[in-house]
């Protein structure tokens, strides 16, 4: 009897395939990368290092890194709680938690970064009040780390509950019957169990963090040298006609981005040898 054969195994269809993917990727992904990285040094390497000494274009590096540095930690804390209390225990509202920690997935930046505005906002629900008190949010960093947060908030927290689940309690549960307490068990079971993926949650929420636009946009203000992140200080270069400058920001960003593709592919790399 002779063996079938499934779609795409014949010599002449897998090269096509491969051409298909290879060209494609070529032209999606390589080439806008090249004509970034080249034009940003078309002008040469003197006036590249120029345009990111420039004032502006350095505070919305510092500003862009403040930000992950600040949003990432605490997406860590988010998610492994998180994660931990759906994985581990039974609780009323389990099925509306999860569907929350999606939310921010589904729901478009933009559209977060207006809820935001309508609630801490001068003319918002609770805009008044912090008015009164002296405080304000809209239009200043903390308002570009909290929709940085809301946006970014479910990367650690799908890839721990995703593991967690499919590792189960077993490992946990002896630990606590020999003895062990709970931050004991925690660290010298759970966690080494974790690692690789809770790294691989905090790169990709890094990654967005720092190529975040459009609630940042919405919420920021847009302050030149105050409340501007990279990718908006990108679009403002644009605006002013400095394409030279704009594409120098772009390639800051987009070596940023092949560091975390880098980091990703490596804790990939390190969740299949460990899942075996």
């Amino acid at each position: 009897m002779t063996p079938r054969t499934r779609a795409g195994d014949g010599p002449a269809a897998r090269r096509a395939l491969l051409a298909l993917a290879v060209g494609l990727s070529a032209l999606l992904f390589g080439a806008p990368l090249a004509m970034v990285l080249g034009r940003a040094l078309a002008m040469g390497w003197g006036v590249y290092v120029e345009k990111i000494a420039d004032p502006f274009t350095l505070h919305a590096i510092w500003l862009t890194v403040t930000t992950s540095l600040i949003v990432v930690p605490i997406n860590i804390g988010f998610g492994l709680a998180a994660a931990w209390a759906i994985t581990r225990h039974q609780f009323p509202g389990k099925r509306l938690l999860t569907t929350l920690i999606e939310l921010p997935v589904s729901v478009s930046p933009i559209v977060a970064g207006v809820a935001y505005l309508f609630l801490y906002g001068s003319l918002g629900v609770l805009g008044p009040f912090l008015q009164d008190q002296g405080w304000r949010i809209m239009f200043t960093v903390p308002a570009i780390w909290l929709a940085s947060l809301f946006v970014t908030s479910p990367y650690v927290a799908r890839e721990l509950i995703t593991l967690m689940r499919s590792q189960g309690a077993d490992e946990e549960e002896a630990a606590v019957s020999l003895g062990a307490g709970g931050w004991t068990t925690f660290l010298r079971v759970t966690l080494p169990k974790i690692r690789w993926a809770l790294f691989y949650g905090a790169v990709l929420c890094n990654a967005r963090v720092m190529g975040e636009f459009g609630a940042v946009s919405v919420v920021s203000g847009k302050i030149r040298g105050k409340t501007e992140t990279l990718p908006l200080h990108i679009e403002v270069l644009f605006n002013d006609y400095n394409a030279t400058g704009a594409f120098v920001a772009a390639s800051i960003l987009a070596l940023l981005a092949l560091v975390t593709l880098a980091l990703k592919t490596l804790a990939e790399w390190r969740l299949e040898r460990a899942s075996g």
